[in-house]
Formats: C-alpha cells, structure tokens, sequence
C-alpha cells in the first residue's frame, strides 16, 4: 500500500472510530461542503446530518474487511470493503464505498454509500 492509499486508510477508519467520528472538529476538516450519503438505510444523509454538535455517543465497534483503495485520478480515490459494524448486541454487514478528493493538499470525503449485505464465512 503506498502513502497517499495508507493515509486514505487510516481517515475512512477513523470514520467507524468512536473519539474521531464524534469530534466536531475533526469531521469537519474531513468532510467536504458537498458531502453527500446513501446510507444502509437508505437514507440519503448530507454533510450537516453527518457531523455531531457534541463529542458524547454511543461507542462504535466496527471491522472493516478487504478495505481497497483505487486512484480515479491523481487527486480522487475510491474506497470500498464490507463493514462489520457491532452495536446494541447485533451485528450489522455492509457493503461501502466512499469517494476521497484531495483539496488544498488535504483529504475530505465526498460521498459515501452503506448497502446492506450478508455476513462474510
């Protein structure tokens, strides 16, 4: 894995990160005024809806499996990989992929979409 795939890593992990995914400050600088979700629901989530007003959540427990980043272009990348997510006793699986755009030498997030599918073997 090079650098620039490393670093896009380790910011869609700290998505599923319970002290980084509920940092104001934080998801701000990583999510783009454009953001857009189709999430696992199906519900559409925009860059609002995404960053908390508070630090204080519920813990995440999350797996992310077979995680692959793929350049579109120097400055975009595509992420994708099925997520494990562990919440109120249940376990819930998922298709995901998120579109990362550099801007100003700096990663944010673009678009991310959750499809629900069955547990991996």
């Amino acid at each position: 894995m090079n650098v620039e795939a490393a670093d896009i890593s380790h910011l869609e992990h700290s998505l599923w990160r319970t002290e980084t995914r509920y940092d104001p400050h934080y998801m701000d600088r990583i999510i783009s005024a454009d953001f857009q979700e189709f999430g696992r629901s199906g519900r559409r989530y925009t860059r609002e809806d995404v960053i908390p007003e508070t630090s204080e959540a519920a813990k995440i427990a999350a797996v992310l499996h077979n995680l692959t980043c793929d350049p579109v272009t120097d400055d975009v990348t595509l992420v994708t990989y099925i997520c494990e997510l562990h919440r109120g006793g249940k376990s819930e699986w998922s298709n995901r992929a998120s579109l990362w755009q550099k801007t100003s030498g700096q990663w944010q997030l673009h678009f991310h979409q959750g499809t629900p599918t069955e547990a991996l073997l």
